[in-house]
C-alpha cells in the first residue's frame, strides 16, 4: 500500500514545466518589436 503519494495533473505539469519570464526577458522582447535590428551587421 502506497501513502501520501498525490496524483499530479496535466496542467499542473505543463505549468512547472514553464519558467517566469525575467524583466530583461520582458525588455528584451519589447525593444525587439520597436527597434529594427539587423542581425551579423558591423558598423
Amino acid at each position: 500500500m502506497i501513502i501520501g503519494m498525490k496524483q499530479t495533473s496535466l496542467a499542473s505539469l505543463e505549468h512547472a514545466g514553464k519558467k517566469r519570464r525575467t524583466r530583461r526577458e520582458k525588455f528584451l522582447g519589447e525593444m525587439a518589436k520597436v527597434v529594427p535590428w539587423e542581425r551579423g551587421r558591423k558598423p
